[in-house]
């Protein structure tokens, strides 16, 4: 089993060993997608204090008796992502209920833009009435998701929510721009943009932005493409407002549940170094799980937290999970 559990002093990232499972993990969620669990769609309103009422949806499945696993994707993912149809699968087996998530407008119904601390619609959905029958709740997110997971667990939280973990998640978003935008990302900023200026499009279409997409799909940085969407759209001065006003890692220590926060040592797009301020040591309620070989929400097959559960990262994470429960 790869695992190295524990604090993130002393870790020696490899670059090459980085991109190789990070792509390995982009090509497994590809190529390698599985059927979800049998699912209803979900569906649930929140209210924006600038557009009024906005529609979150999802695919809820269900199973067991162990609680419900709310899981979040990441940047320009889905509920249909490939890891959170391998989460559902692995959640219905360990008798979890499950619930992929997809992020404000990640459905790509055009409703509107989400970001690394929109954290209202999460609250709003672990509140709501079709879902108040599970009395122990937790949420799982990948990425950008897992941000938004741990900045809703450092604020008031819902009496059944147990746990959150966050897989290959940023604390510093700034620092975590930079590395995204370093010529040696440029492979996954080409792609990743291209997904973000096809959602912010299929918004324009249905209300009015302050930036025209023919502009916003110029942007060449993540920097970039963050001062001209998510700024103007929430109010944020300039990109680097957003990123310091939403950052979770100077708030981590204020977690009203346990978390965990799992890291592939050599993750190309958050560095162990970006982490390293906020975790190293982390605060009490915070498990750190670094993960070697592991790049950004790629991991072996073999890897794992080195708890009495079957390998692999999505069953490891449900364990652990299942402890807190």
């Amino acid at each position: 089993m790869a695992t190295a559990v524990g604090p993130l002093a002393g870790r020696r990232p490899r670059l090459l060993s980085g991109h190789f499972w990070t792509l390995a993990g982009y090509l497994r969620n590809q190529l390698g997608r599985q059927r979800a669990p049998a699912s209803k769609r979900f569906e649930q309103p929140v209210q924006d204090p600038r557009l009024g009422e906005v529609r979150l949806s999802g695919r809820l499945s269900e199973a067991g008796d162990r609680g419900l696993v709310v899981v979040l994707h990441g940047i320009a993912g889905s509920c249909d992502s490939g890891y959170a149809v391998r989460v559902a699968r692995a959640a219905h087996r360990a008798g979890f209920s499950c619930l992929r998530l997809n992020m404000r407008g990640s459905d790509r119904s055009g409703e509107d833009l989400f970001h690394a601390g929109l954290t209202e619609d999460l609250h709003a959905v672990l509140s709501c009435r079709e879902l108040s029958r599970f009395r122990s709740q937790h949420v799982l997110g990948y990425s950008l998701g897992g941000h938004v997971a741990l900045r809703a667990a450092t604020q008031e939280v819902s009496p059944r929510l147990r746990s959150v973990a966050a897989i290959s998640s940023p604390l510093d978003l700034s620092a975590c721009a930079t590395a995204f935008d370093r010529p040696a990302s440029w492979v996954y900023r080409r792609r990743i943009l291209a997904e973000l200026s096809g959602l912010y499009r299929r918004v324009a279409a249905r209300r009015r932005l302050s930036v025209s997409p023919d502009r916003v799909e110029m942007a060449r940085s993540l920097r970039e493409f963050d001062g001209l969407t998510v700024a103007p759209r929430f109010g944020f001065d300039d990109a680097e407002d957003y990123y310091r006003r939403m950052s979770v890692g100077p708030r981590l220590a204020s977690l009203r549940v346990p978390a965990l926060l799992v890291v592939g040592v050599s993750d190309p797009l958050v560095p162990l170094a970006t982490l390293a301020p906020y975790a190293s040591p982390p605060p009490a309620a915070l498990q750190v799980a670094c993960v070697d070989p592991g790049g950004h929400v790629g991991f072996p097959a073999t890897a794992g937290l080195g708890l009495d559960a079957p390998s692999g990262i999505e069953r490891q994470v449900l364990a652990w999970l299942a402890t807190r429960s």
